[in-house]
């Protein structure tokens, strides 16, 4: 799994399935303890999917922390008109605008169409 994948999303959600993995591993490695290969692979499976889940879980928890310093720096008014109503309608009116100036306006008939085909060659 990339690690750009593994790190979007929830992190917190998936270091809970790495670690299920990982416990299901070391439960799995202690049911074949007899076979030595077969422990041993599932005793590696078990510390990496634990490890892989761990590391999630402190980047979750330093994720969420830098987020509410971020949040706290952030004055109220500002955070207020951010969420407004007003600002979401403008910041869409202004998208809008943007995206509607830059496409191309389409032919109207069909003999338009064929016409800039056939003049830009």
């Amino acid at each position: 799994m990339a690690l750009q994948r593994m790190l979007s999303g929830d992190p917190s959600k998936s270091s809970k399935v790495y670690l299920a993995i990982g416990a299901l591993s070391l439960v799995k490695a202690i049911a074949v303890r007899n076979d030595r290969e077969r422990f041993r692979r599932e005793l590696v499976d078990a510390g990496l999917f634990l490890g892989v889940g761990f590391a999630l879980r402190r980047f979750s928890k330093m994720k969420a922390q830098k987020r509410q310093e971020l949040e706290s720096q952030v004055p109220d008014w500002a955070a207020d008109m951010m969420t407004s109503e007003a600002t979401s309608k403008g910041l869409e009116r202004l998208a809008k605008q943007r995206l509607g100036s830059q496409s191309e306006p389409e032919p109207e008939t069909v003999r338009d169409r064929a016409r800039s085909v056939f003049s830009n060659r």
